[in-house]
């Protein structure tokens, strides 16, 4: 088999191309979809689900799943809302008081997992009930909690100036040329050291991502400006990359998803690692939930519902990201996340049902984990 057409390859490139083809079917049925207006709101409705799926992303690398994000996700916004309005809390110690629910409710489905023994699918499903349960307690008869006068609605309504918006994208364009000359300059003077990744070859990535931050920006500035949400997003993408990839507990936890007996052999803490990336993965989904509350101005029964959980998941693997364990990117749940917000941001402008929306995300899955598989036996 030729490596240009090799399971990992195809595997690699699937999602992206998926992407262009959803980006210029739905333009020509309908050419709304590449408007500056509709594009701003496809990435603020993605936003949310977007950093969920991180989170789904950093278990699936561990080689676990955790069912109970979307779950999480809306229990961890209603502690927030509550404080924030019924408390009367500032917006800040109340934001901080829902991520370390998260971290508590991560860290409590970790020791189920690590002590008792009981797997994460189990663990994880009961903890789907049990915090949609807690949910219900904490919102109170009204079963819904407006945030419409509190600082949290500036998270998801705050756009930046256009000028703003430059100067990002010039950061990071500055950014990426400097890589670029880092790499170059040490492939000319033979200091490579044997690093893949130190290669200039290697830095398409930087520079496809500087061009796309360009026309990001001009897209945005024709409409409102750059959404302050979507910034946080990527630095939360960003800095999730950063730790996967150069910190010890990133590669531990890609060790662990590979092989846990062989990395309990090697010398890692198998279930230290496990605790880490379950308490880090919740905090994620309640960073999702209180991206979701700040954008729909609210919390009530309904958030993070099942649907949330399997649009999230369903992001993450069409992504790229590997049922099976050890193999992924946190980049994956952007991608991931596009993918399945085009189409379902396609599908309404075309005034298709929920049920074709449903059935066309399915087999998009379905297919993504297909390649998985085939790349995992190839491999």
């Amino acid at each position: 088999m030729s490596p240009l057409t090799s399971p990992a390859r195809l595997g690699r490139w699937a999602p992206p191309l998926a992407l262009a083809a959803i980006w210029v079917t739905m333009t020509a049925l309908n050419p709304r979809f590449m408007s500056a207006v509709n594009l701003t709101n496809l990435t603020l409705q993605i936003v949310a689900v977007g950093a969920i799926a991180v989170a789904v992303v950093l278990v699936l690398l561990i080689g676990e799943i955790d069912l109970s994000v979307g779950a999480v996700s809306g229990f961890g916004a209603a502690v927030v809302a509550v404080l924030s309005v019924k408390a009367g809390w500032p917006a800040a110690p109340a934001i901080l008081s829902g991520l370390a629910t998260g971290a508590c409710v991560g860290l409590l489905h970790a020791l189920m997992v690590t002590r008792v023994g009981v797997p994460s699918f189990v663990v994880t499903l009961a903890g789907l009930l049990t915090w949609q349960g807690a949910l219900l307690l904490v919102l109170g008869d009204t079963g819904t909690v407006n945030i419409n006068d509190t600082g949290l609605v500036g998270i998801a309504g705050t756009f930046l100036a256009p000028e703003l918006g430059w100067a990002l994208a010039a950061a990071f364009t500055g950014a990426a040329v400097a890589v670029v000359g880092l790499r170059a300059r040490r492939s000319a003077v033979g200091h490579v050291g044997g690093r893949r990744d130190a290669s200039p070859w290697n830095s398409w990535p930087w520079l496809v991502g500087s061009a796309g931050a360009i026309v990001a920006v001009a897209v945005f500035n024709a409409d409102r400006g750059v959404p302050l949400a979507v910034v946080l997003f990527l630095v939360l993408l960003a800095g999730g990359d950063l730790v996967m990839r150069r910190t010890r507990l990133g590669r531990h936890a890609v060790a662990t998803g590979s092989d846990a007996s062989a990395a309990r052999r090697a010398g890692i803490s198998v279930d230290r690692i496990r605790m880490v990336v379950f308490s880090l993965a919740s905090v994620l989904a309640v960073t999702g939930g209180i991206l979701a509350a700040s954008r729909l101005l609210a919390v009530n029964q309904s958030s993070g519902g099942t649907d949330v959980m399997l649009t999230a998941v369903a992001a993450a693997v069409i992504g790229g990201t590997s049922l099976f364990g050890g193999r992924g990117s946190v980049w994956s749940a952007l991608l991931g996340s596009l993918v399945v917000g085009s189409l379902a941001n396609g599908l309404d402008l075309l005034g298709a049902s929920p049920a074709i929306r449903l059935i066309v995300t399915g087999s998009v899955l379905a297919i993504a984990v297909g390649l998985d598989t085939w790349a995992r036996r190839s491999g």
